[in-house]
């Protein structure tokens, strides 16, 4: 008999990855065979919609990927919740507090006078540019020269260390877990108004046609496995920092649970 084959779908960035391989590496021990596919995030979705893939690591639910889930929400099974991630404004923490507490300061004569304007984010897709782009406007913080930019992980998390390393006052639209945290303390903004949307769920999915293909000591593996946010951010440090392969990081991270 044939082991069973899963077709992972990955959101394409590197937490992702990191959070993937712990899933990829449960599946393998209960002799299922795992192909990865990486895709930005609704492109994911839209792979998984196709059949063109079994699993999702992973959609989080509600606030940033609710609406690519709802076409699909029927044909799908919630198998795990991994970790309890949100998004963010923040700060390098040696931007006083008393200067910079909420969002709203950033439009304070005394601090649009020292911030970078560009405020350097990820690919559109994503929530926390979604979420970015409605606080820009909200604020109207492009009346004091401030400008949402969409970009790749990497100009993201270069422009905030640049900025760190010369000691600029920046804000960073950021997310937890992500590897930044592990190295740099960074003070979140408060958000009153509630448009980074709180915290979701980051949920495995999977598609009940695929979820009947597996062994059932492999589905209550997965339906155990649970991350949490820091260990997810250390998976993300040493693979996007330490050099270490998600399936390295992962099988590091796995005998200890």
């Amino acid at each position: 008999m044939n082991a069973p084959r899963l077709t992972l779908i990955t959101i394409d960035l590197s937490f992702h990855a990191a959070s993937a391989a712990a899933v990829a590496a449960v599946l393998e021990r209960h002799g299922v065979a795992v192909e990865e596919r990486r895709a930005p995030h609704e492109r994911a979705f839209e792979l998984l919609a196709a059949g063109q893939g079994d699993m999702l690591c992973s959609a989080w639910l509600p606030g940033s990927h609710g609406a690519y889930l709802a076409p699909i929400e029927d044909e799908v099974e919630k198998l795990a919740v991994l970790y309890s991630p949100y998004a963010l404004w923040g700060v390098p923490d040696y931007v006083p507090a008393e200067a910079v507490a909420e969002i709203a300061d950033l439009k304070k004569p005394e601090v649009s006078a020292r911030m970078i304007k560009k405020i350097q984010g990820i690919n559109p897709g994503a929530g926390i540019s979604r979420f970015s782009r409605e606080i820009v406007s909200r604020y109207r913080l492009d009346e004091d020269g401030y400008h949402f930019e969409n970009g790749s992980l990497e100009d993201c998390v270069s422009a905030f260390e640049q900025a760190v390393a010369r000691r600029d006052w920046t804000v960073v639209p950021l997310w937890q877990p992500q590897f930044l945290h592990w190295r740099h303390r960074i003070r979140e903004l408060a958000d009153p108004e509630n448009l980074l949307r709180g915290p979701d769920q980051a949920t495995l999915l999977i598609r009940k046609d695929a979820l009947a293909r597996l062994p059932p000591a492999a589905v209550n593996g997965l339906r155990a496995l649970r991350l949490g946010n820091r260990a997810v951010a250390w998976l993300d440090h040493l693979i996007s920092r330490e050099g270490m392969t998600p399936d390295a990081a992962a099988r590091q991270w796995l005998p200890s649970i």
